[in-house]
C-alpha cells in the first residue's frame, strides 16, 4: 500500500503515519463519509495464513463492539489487494511511548490520571470478556487535552494463531511488558492486563521499565522469576502507598493481583482522593465569637502588700460555641402520600355508583 492509494474505493491514503513488524498504520479520508480515520494495513504474508485471517476476523468483530471514551473506535475491516486492513477513528495525538521517551518519565499527578484512564477502556473490556494481551505505552494514544484512548484490541491474539510456539516480539507483543503467565505460554487473563499496566506505570514513573534484556527468551525468564528493582531507587520520593500498589500488581501469581482493570482503577482514585485530603483548618463560627468569655482583669497590686500574699493565677480564655440546633430529619415519602390520596379519593368518587346500582336492582 502507498499513499494516494483508494482502498476499496472508499478509503484515500493520505499520509503514513508509522511503521512496525506487523502494519503500517496511514492517516485517511473515507471518501463515502467524508471523514478523517486511521487505517491499519497489515503484511501481506499474515493474509495467507487461513487460521489468522479468520481470527482477525472474529478479533475485530469483537473489538468494533467497544465503544468507550478511553478505546479507540473500530469502524470497518477487509481485505484489500492481498492484505488485511482495519478501520479506526483517528486520534490527533502521541502515543504513550513517544511522551516518555521525550520527557524521560512523568511525576506522580501526571501520571495517575492517564493511567486511571487506562484502567477504565481496559476495564470496559474485560466487562465485555475481551483481553488485550497487548498493553504497552505504544498502544495508548495521549491527545493535546490529556485524553488517553487505547487501541489494537484482539490484534496479538489473532497474531499467537500463526506460530504458537514462538515468542517474537510480533506474536507475543512486546516482551517488556507481557505477564509472566503470558511469557510461559499459558492463556492471559484480566490479570495479565493488569500486570501489563503495571509495567506501564513503573517506566512512566521511573523513565525505563522494570526488566530490560537484549533477547526475549531472557526478558521472559526475567518477568517469570526475577524481582524488579524497587522504584524508589528511582524515585525516591514516590508516596508508600503507591509504591505498595506497584508491588501487588506486578505480582508473579495472578490471583495476587487486582482481578481487573476496573479493581487497579478504584484503588489508583482512591489513592489520588486520599493524597489531595488536607486537615481542616479551624474556623469560628459568630456564635463563638459571641460566646467567647473573656477573661476578668487581675487584682491591684495594693490588694496584696508586698510579702504577704500572691495574686491568683490568670484565667485562661476558654471557648464555649453556642449549643448546635436541633434539627428533625422527618423522611417523608410525599410521593406515596399523594398517590395513596388520588387512589382514595377516586375510590371515594365511586360510591355514589355503587349507590345507585343497588338501588336500581334493590328498589
Amino acid at each position: 500500500m502507498n499513499e494516494g492509494s483508494l482502498l476499496n474505493n472508499r478509503y484515500q491514503l493520505l499520509e503514513r503515519l508509522g511503521t512496525g513488524g506487523m502494519a503500517e498504520v496511514f492517516r485517511a479520508r473515507d471518501v463515502m463519509l467524508d471523514r478523517y480515520v486511521a487505517i491499519k494495513v497489515l503484511r501481506k504474508d499474515y493474509t495467507e495464513n487461513d487460521a489468522f485471517q479468520e481470527r482477525f476476523r472474529q478479533e475485530a468483530r469483537a473489538a468494533a463492539n467497544l465503544s468507550h471514551p478511553n478505546i479507540v473506535t473500530v469502524h470497518d475491516f477487509g481485505l484489500a489487494e492481498g492484505q488485511l486492513y482495519i478501520v479506526m477513528e483517528h486520534i490527533p495525538g502521541t502515543d504513550l511511548k513517544t511522551l516518555i521517551r521525550k520527557r524521560g518519565r512523568f511525576n506522580v499527578e501526571e501520571a495517575i490520571p492517564l493511567i486511571v484512564q487506562a484502567c477504565a477502556g481496559l476495564g470496559y473490556a474485560h466487562r465485555a470478556g475481551l483481553v488485550h494481551c497487548d498493553v504497552k505505552p505504544h498502544n495508548m494514544l495521549v491527545t493535546p487535552d490529556q485524553r488517553l484512548k487505547v487501541t489494537d484490541f484482539g490484534i496479538a491474539r489473532a497474531l499467537a494463531t500463526i506460530q504458537p510456539g514462538e515468542r517474537s516480539d510480533v506474536v507475543w507483543g512486546s516482551p517488556q511488558y507481557f505477564a509472566p503467565e503470558q511469557a510461559s505460554g499459558e492463556a492471559p487473563s484480566p490479570a495479565s492486563d493488569v500486570y501489563s499496566l503495571g509495567v506501564v506505570m513503573y517506566e512512566m514513573l521511573s523513565g525505563t521499565p522494570p526488566f530490560t534484556a537484549s533477547t526475549a527468551d531472557e526478558l521472559a525468564r526475567l518477568h517469570i522469576e526475577a524481582e524488579p528493582v524497587p522504584i524508589r531507587e528511582y524515585v525516591p520520593d514516590i508516596p508508600s502507598a503507591l509504591e505498595a500498589i506497584l508491588l501487588k500488581v506486578l505480582s508473579k501469581e495472578p490471583s495476587a493481583r487486582y482481578r481487573t482493570a476496573d479493581q487497579l482503577g478504584r484503588v489508583l482514585l482512591k489513592f489520588g482522593t486520599q493524597r489531595d485530603d488536607a486537615p481542616t483548618p479551624l474556623s469560628l463560627t459568630p456564635e463563638a465569637v459571641t460566646n467567647f468569655k473573656q477573661p476578668e482583669p487581675p487584682p491591684s497590686p495594693a490588694e496584696f502588700p508586698t510579702g504577704r500574699h500572691t495574686p491568683p493565677p490568670r484565667p485562661v480564655p476558654v471557648f464555649q460555641p453556642a449549643p448546635a440546633p436541633i434539627t428533625f430529619d422527618l423522611d417523608i415519602d410525599w410521593v406515596t402520600i399523594g398517590l395513596g390520596l388520588l387512589a382514595l379519593f377516586m375510590v371515594g368518587g365511586l360510591v355514589p355508583l355503587w349507590i345507585s346500582v343497588y338501588f336500581a336492582y334493590n328498589p
